[in-house]
């Protein structure tokens, strides 16, 4: 969900390295629960590109589970956050994977016999007809949804933390001036918040800060430095502006 560029431009400090950590305890054993994790997040973008390269629907399917898999099964030396930023890293990884005849003729039995993903939960291809008819790159369709996913979890933090304090309603409220895809008028905001505009345009600047600071936390686990944070985060407008 595309946001309005002053409420994603750069500035709170929040840094973490949870991506790459989940991918570093994978490899020392505990798959279970980074793979979930992984898959949860980032299962689209890959399968997206994987579709755009021009594999069929079931391929696709096959092939983005089995990286998943080959990913954290794999042995040798570790994925680390000095590798860079964990997008970069994941498409690296799954066009080395995507180019070994091996990887490709071997897909299902990678996976052990055991999905990794439910894929007719997920609904794969409900969602890439979703995507534009225009010829977009593979690798540009994997950033711009890397973005648009990046920034629905946040969303998603930002309304459970509302939740949490008892404020859900008034971030379903509110949750429109995030975006640039309109909604009601500030007049009929502040009339259903019971507020002034004042104070209506205080709640907006505040949501508006918290979500920054969202997004930015979301980017935070995906790279080795804060400044790595700054660059991603031009990325991210970027790709939502093309």
């Amino acid at each position: 969900m595309p946001a309005s560029d002053d409420s994603i431009v750069p500035g709170e400090r929040e840094f973490h390295t949870t991506r790459w950590s989940l991918v570093q305890a994978a490899q020392g054993g505990q798959a279970d629960a980074a793979l979930a994790a992984l898959c949860k997040d980032y299962w689209y973008p890959l399968y997206a590109f994987v579709r755009r390269r021009g594999y069929a629907p079931h391929d696709a399917q096959d092939l983005t589970q089995a990286f998943f898999a080959d990913l954290l099964q794999r042995r040798g030396p570790a994925a680390h956050p000095a590798q860079g930023r964990f997008r970069s890293y994941l498409l690296g990884a799954l066009k080395h994977f995507l180019a070994n005849d091996w990887h490709r003729r071997n897909a299902l039995k990678r996976g052990g016999g055991q999905p990794v993903l439910e894929w007719d939960a997920l609904d794969a291809e409900a969602l890439y007809t979703l995507e534009p008819a225009d010829p977009r790159d593979a690798e540009t369709l994997y950033d711009r949804r890397w973005a648009m996913d990046l920034l629905e979890r946040a969303l998603t933090k930002l309304h459970q933390d509302f939740a949490a304090s008892g404020e859900g309603a008034t971030f379903a409220i509110l949750r429109s001036t995030l975006t640039d895809q309109g909604g009601p008028p500030r007049e009929e905001l502040a009339r259903r918040l019971s507020m002034t505009e004042g104070a209506l345009k205080v709640a907006v600047h505040r949501l508006r800060h918290r979500y920054r600071a969202a997004v930015r936390g979301e980017i935070a686990q995906t790279v080795s430095t804060e400044a790595d944070v700054d660059d991603e985060m031009r990325h991210l407008v970027a790709m939502l502006r093309r």
